[in-house]
C-alpha cells in the first residue's frame, strides 16, 4: 500500500541545506573579491554620449566601492583567510599570495 509523503519535510531540508557551509573552492573564489577590496578602492568609470530622439548629450557613469576592511587597514591576506573560513568552515587550500589570479 502506498503512503502519501508530505513535501513539507523535504522542502525544509532543502532550505536548511542551503544555509550550510560552501565548498572551500567556491568560498575561495567569492573571498577573492573581498581581498581585492581590502587592498584599496575598486570601481569603474565611463564617459560617452547618448543619442535619443535626435538629441545628443554627454553621459558619464562612476561606480566606486570602498571596503570597510580597507578603511581600517586590514591585511588582504587576513581578510581572504577569515572570509574563506567563515564561508566554508575550512582554511583556504593555498594562501592568497599563491593564487595565479591575485595581483597583490
Amino acid at each position: 500500500m502506498w503512503r502519501r509523503l508530505s513535501l513539507l519535510p523535504l522542502a525544509a531540508l532543502a532550505v536548511l541545506s542551503a544555509c550550510g557551509p560552501l565548498p572551500v573552492g567556491v568560498a575561495e573564489q567569492q573571498c577573492l573579491q573581498a581581498a581585492r577590496e581590502a587592498r584599496g578602492p575598486t570601481g569603474t568609470a565611463g564617459l560617452g554620449v547618448v543619442s535619443r530622439n535626435g538629441t545628443v548629450r554627454p553621459a558619464s557613469k562612476l561606480d566606486v566601492t570602498i571596503s570597510s576592511d580597507w578603511l581600517r587597514g586590514a591585511d588582504p591576506n587576513a581578510v581572504y583567510e577569515t572570509c574563506v573560513v567563515s564561508k566554508s568552515g575550512q582554511a583556504p587550500t593555498r594562501p592568497l599570495s599563491q593564487r595565479s589570479d591575485w595581483k597583490g
